[in-house]
């Protein structure tokens, strides 16, 4: 374990467990020195992946992003400015160069496709992501349920992170934030992100908080940035009614969603499918809701989204929306962590009838393992792309109230991820390659917020490791 002033870290089981507390430049700087390696990493990462996806350089996208939001987030944002000041010195302070404007766009780095798509002069093809040609792309399985449907009628949440191997495999850090001001919570994140983007929290308010993308989305405003009013929710949001509020104020259709809320505390669970112009809110205390990145608001699915896959269970939207539903009804009455734990691991494939086929297809994707013969669509994922579920989290009103939850990381189900066998059998991504990590087979293991009040001084040889002046740190 690492201690140092308003932060420590440890790793455990394939994650990188993260506390950070104190007003948001302390916070900050604790949070940039402890990610400093790894967003070391994440820099050569995006050089690669944002030049070859589009055809412009990182550095391109750091100035294009600053430009439409620098001011906006020193003005309107401060405190979260002030978290990214910070994030830069401590990152610096851990050895890595970097600046505000690269954080702030990292940041942003999960709204990229659905601003870059709506410029007039920008060209997003195929490569860079489908935006034009096919829409947003599609992320997770998810599933929120309570009242009958669970053992003890209270909540019962799950979630997985599918995304493309080369950024998603970075989606290993739980985050524990103790604000100066606000509400304390707990997240699934990337490093040196200020919000989830995965998305899985628990907040002290007692709200669990999840979400599905919604696939094939292709509107844009600018406005505020999701990140921005998602860290706004868990920092301040005290109800569901308030996270309704914050999520519709200035919403500009950027990651458009699915998300799933339930509150601890009333024992309600709530699902906003949050398009641009259009969102739609259910809310129940006694039932379900899942989330198969497409929709089912008519208007957002005619009219915001291109070829939304809602009924075609050749495609992986239309498949979990089938599966999904009937394993909530196979299990109702005896949702508990356990069984959560199966189901965002299931590999029966509803297309061709297969109890373990793990593809595309499966609420555990494996994009990898999949020909993809099924499909022929030129802006849907190719054969064996680099690309499914990196984790799996599962988490229900017991574990909320102590601010807990359970992940396991590497994918839901298990199987190993290994990067010389794949580039071996798929030569198309040995451009890829140098910048893939092996994700290993890993056990599900519980987090929970930690007391962090010691400031205990890092040993010499550690400090040395990390690049920490003692002088300016103060340790």
């Amino acid at each position: 374990m690492i201690k140092i002033k308003n932060g420590l870290s440890y790793q455990k089981d394939g994650w990188k467990y993260i506390s950070i507390k104190g007003s948001p430049y302390d916070r900050g700087y604790a949070y940039g020195i402890l990610c400093a390696d790894e967003f070391s990493e994440i820099q050569k990462m995006l050089k690669f992946f944002i030049f070859e996806s589009y055809g412009n350089t990182w550095e391109y996208f750091i100035d294009l992003i600053n430009h439409d939001f620098y001011e906006m987030t020193k003005s309107d944002f401060n405190e979260i400015f002030l978290e990214f000041e910070g994030i830069t010195a401590g990152c610096k302070e851990g050895g890595t160069k970097t600046s505000v404007e690269e954080i702030l766009a990292w940041n942003y780095y999960m709204s990229l496709s659905y601003w870059y798509g709506s410029k007039s002069d920008s060209h997003v093809g195929k490569e860079g992501g489908g935006y034009n040609l096919g829409g947003a792309k599609d992320r997770c399985s998810a599933f929120i349920a309570v009242g009958d449907w669970t053992v003890d009628g209270k909540i019962v949440v799950a979630h997985n992170s599918f995304t493309e191997f080369i950024d998603g495999q970075y989606a290993n850090v739980i985050l524990d934030v103790n604000p100066s001001e606000g509400n304390r919570f707990i997240m699934q994140t990337s490093p040196l992100w200020i919000w989830s983007g995965t998305d899985f929290f628990i907040t002290d308010k007692g709200i669990i908080g999840t979400e599905t993308t919604i696939g094939g989305f292709s509107k844009f405003e600018q406005k505020i940035p999701i990140a921005y009013r998602m860290r706004k929710i868990m920092q301040y949001g005290k109800t569901m009614d308030e996270y309704v509020d914050i999520l519709l104020d200035g919403n500009g259709g950027d990651y458009a969603n699915s998300w799933l809320f339930g509150d601890t505390n009333t024992n309600e669970i709530m699902r906003i499918e949050l398009g641009l112009k259009y969102h739609n809110i259910e809310r129940t205390k006694n039932g379900f809701f899942i989330g198969f990145n497409s929709v089912y608001d008519e208007r957002i699915r005619n009219l915001e989204c291109i070829n939304s896959g809602f009924y075609d269970i050749r495609r992986h939207q239309g498949a979990r929306y089938v599966r999904l539903g009937d394993l909530m009804d196979k299990h109702k009455g005896k949702l508990d962590i356990n069984v959560a734990k199966e189901i965002i691991a299931d590999h029966y494939d509803v297309y061709l009838l297969k109890d373990d086929n793990p593809c595309s297809r499966t609420i555990c994707s494996h994009y990898d393992l999949d020909a993809r013969e099924y499909m022929s669509q030129s802006d849907r994922p190719i054969a064996f792309s680099p690309r499914g579920a990196c984790d799996g989290i599962v988490c229900d009103t017991t574990l909320a109230k102590k601010m807990s939850f359970i992940g396991r990381f590497g994918n839901s189900c298990g199987i190993p991820f290994l990067k010389d066998e794949f580039c071996k059998l798929h030569r198309q991504y040995e451009k890829f390659c140098p910048y893939l990590k092996d994700r290993l087979t890993q056990k599900w293991s519980e987090f929970t917020i930690t007391k962090n009040k010691s400031n205990s001084s890092l040993s010499r040889r550690k400090r040395k490791r990390i690049g920490i002046k003692t002088k300016k740190i103060q340790l």
